[in-house]
């Protein structure tokens, strides 16, 4: 860290001017301001480090952002006070990328930058060996990695890479195959030719299992720890500080990281990977909120680096890159994936009332899914069993009229801490404060008897524990996660996603109350529904190893048939086909401004939109969305902009002009904008 003494100051001989961003968060004060570089910083203050600045008669941080001859401020420049750091951490090319999405997500370059480079730990520096030059490309034929003899087309795309080609795939992973592994190897592929890789999955649990798989397929050992950087949040500030200087220096040659980790700059990109794009970890939480896979797909076009999206289930987004030809797709063999795929049986179960009522002749667990658990049990197979609900009893209703049970002192939803067989749930407490209840009765008609709403992983644990006495079961989901199970006889009653991989593959999986995520009021419900159902699914043996999967859906719905079929590619077509026809996401775009009413009907007032552009609303903020500051926010609201993509760039540009505006007057309350939410409402 260099300072100066205001005595000494002196302009720098050669390019005085510096043209610094400050990191500010404020829309109107998002661009660069001239400061003059002192003759002893002039070394140091080169494009991309990071400094500091007065700004309003306070030290704030910023990046240097190019450095110039002359200013085209009239008025006297301020003097640079102090370079942070000599490491260029802001390449061209990803201020390129931040600039990009910046606008196209209507934010600030600050918040981008936030996001894309990880806070600065000058130990880690030190700790960090210098950048190595170059290696250049290794010539030679390409090696079909191990296993992908039976994907062709991926020896093409690896040959595109090699030749520097902005190829871009997409993945749709057959079956019972180990993704992880597939995914290093094709990484090492790449490594082996003189290239980086970076890797990108939703959350920690999948970074430790690629990370693993890839330090294995590499040599493991000093190698593994040497080649291969996981940029986990986990490991604490400084560590993932250090290993993202690792890539950033070209010592670390594949990199394996959640969301941000995308904006790494890699000085020999060789292939971008973005594996599960339909998770939604993939969506940031912050300002502004930007989308991974669209982040990623930005990067390939501005950078050339080129992509692939891996993943079990195929997004509907994904299906229109694949229609627009803007991506091709890695296919195996014909009849691959029907080798490799279980047997599904669905059932009909569109009613959840009389599909949990046992009076009417029908249960939770059918004959047929009992019978397919009990065939994988005896031949010492694990059986899997998905619920949508951890916990015990997660939601409640009236026995007589099935409105939702609620606390009569703040409204919560009532919750039981155990079912007692004769008498229902006992031991009724809120959700939400925790008072007790023990004299409930229903606001809507009266009764006094309660019924499960959802039945929790804990609940259907103890269920399948009396149906199969003497077979152990286990739990995930929730504070009890399960990364693997052995090959030995045991029921594994998981939530959605946190699946154990099993040794060998489960015998049978059991996917229930298929009811609780279809229907869900969300645009998204049925995608999730099967991206869930074909990852629990791929976790089951062949059908010719005796694999079977109940799913307690209508055999006759399309999306129980897509995976009946295991044709995820055909599902998310249809899928595309209807949002199309309807104007829905990703056939068209939308952006939500959220905030209080005058606020938005002033930005409608203030809103330039152009013919084509939809306006919808104002309606009510949806239930679970909430604003920061909504506390002294009376009545928030949405409104919704439909865009034809044509139309998007010139639409978010008319949309931050208006951001920008509000921000630079006083006493103008802010709203949030975002593109293309997950949940639109």
């Amino acid at each position: 860290m260099t300072t100066t003494h205001p005595v000494t100051r002196v302009p720098a001989a050669v390019a005085p001017v510096a043209r610094v961003l400050p990191l500010l968060g404020v829309p109107h004060l998002d661009r660069e301001f001239d400061y003059l570089v002192p003759e002893s910083l002039s070394e140091q203050a080169r494009p991309g480090t990071r400094v500091r600045v007065r700004f309003a008669g306070r030290l704030v941080d910023g990046f240097l952002v190019e450095r110039a001859s002359g200013t085209d401020h009239r008025g006297e420049l301020s003097w640079l006070e102090r370079v942070v750091s000599t490491e260029q951490v802001l390449t061209p090319d990803l201020l390129r990328l931040v600039e990009l999405v910046a606008r196209r997500w209507v934010g600030t370059r600050s918040d981008v930058l936030r996001l894309a480079i990880p806070p600065r730990h000058a130990a880690a520096e030190k700790s960090v060996p210098e950048a190595q030059p170059p290696r250049g490309v290794t010539a030679g034929p390409v090696e079909m990695p191990d296993g992908w003899a039976d994907h062709p087309m991926a020896a093409r795309f690896l040959e595109a890479t090699a030749a520097g080609v902005p190829a871009r795939a997409v993945w749709t992973v057959p079956p019972g195959r180990d993704w992880a592994h597939a995914l290093a190897t094709l990484a090492d592929s790449v490594r082996r030719r003189g290239l980086q890789v970076l890797l990108i999955v939703p959350d920690q649990r999948d970074v430790d299992r690629l990370t693993s798989a890839c330090r294995e397929v590499v040599g493991g050992g000093t190698a593994g720890r040497d080649l291969v950087a996981d940029l986990s949040a986990g490991v604490g500030p400084s560590a993932r500080y250090r290993r993202w200087l690792r890539a950033v220096r070209g010592h670390a040659r594949i990199v394996v990281g959640t969301r941000s980790a995308v904006f790494t700059p890699l000085p020999e990109p060789g292939l971008l990977v973005l594996h599960d794009d339909g998770d939604e970890s993939f969506v940031e939480p912050r300002a502004p909120y930007p989308h991974t896979r669209e982040v990623a797909a930005l990067r390939s076009e501005t950078d050339g680096t080129p992509l692939l999206l891996s993943s079990v289930d195929r997004t509907p987004e994904v299906a229109e890159y694949v229609r627009s030809g803007w991506a091709h797709e890695i296919r195996p063999l014909p009849g691959v994936v029907r080798a490799l795929a279980p047997r599904v049986v669905a059932v009909t179960d569109a009613d959840p009332t009389q599909a949990r009522d046992v009076a009417g002749g029908r249960t939770r667990l059918p004959a047929v899914a009992l019978t397919m658990a009990r065939e994988a049990i005896d031949v010492d197979a694990p059986v899997l069993v998905q619920v949508p609900r951890k916990g015990y009893i997660p939601t409640l209703l009236c026995g007589s009229c099935r409105t939702p049970a609620r606390c009569r002192r703040c409204n919560g939803p009532l919750r039981a801490g155990r079912m007692d067989a004769v008498y229902g749930p006992v031991d009724l407490a809120c959700g939400w404060c925790g008072a007790p209840d023990s004299g409930f009765r229903c606001v809507a008609c009266g009764s006094r008897s309660l019924r499960a709403g959802v039945v929790g992983a804990g609940r259907t644990a103890e269920e399948l524990g009396r149906m199969f006495p003497g077979i152990r079961v286990r739990t995930s989901g929730g504070g009890e996660m399960l990364d693997s199970v052995p090959a030995s006889p045991a029921i594994v009653v998981s939530t959605p996603g946190a699946e154990p991989v099993a040794e060998g593959g489960y015998g049978a999986a059991l996917l229930l109350d298929s009811w609780a995520l279809l229907g869900r009021p969300d645009l998204r419900a049925v995608q999730t529904a099967l991206r869930l159902w074909m990852g629990a699914a791929s976790l089951v043996r062949p059908a010719e190893d005796g694999g079977r999967v109940f799913l307690s859906a209508d055999s006759e719905s399309p999306v129980a048939q897509a995976l009946v079929r295991w044709d995820p590619q055909g599902w998310a077509d249809r899928e595309l086909a209807d949002r199309t026809e309807v104007r829905f996401p990703p056939a068209v775009h939308m952006i939500a401004v959220d905030g209080p009413a005058a606020a938005l009907a002033e930005v409608l007032t203030e809103l330039r939109i152009p013919d084509g552009v939809e306006v919808l609303g104002p309606v009510d903020l949806p239930a679970g969305e909430e604003l920061p500051g909504q506390d002294g926010i009376d009545l928030p609201e949405r409104v919704l902009l439909r865009i034809p993509p044509p139309l998007l760039d010139q639409m978010c540009a008319e949309v931050r002009a208006v951001v920008v505006g509000r921000s630079g007057r006083r006493h103008t309350a802010p709203v949030r904008v975002r593109l293309d939410p997950i949940h639109i409402g």
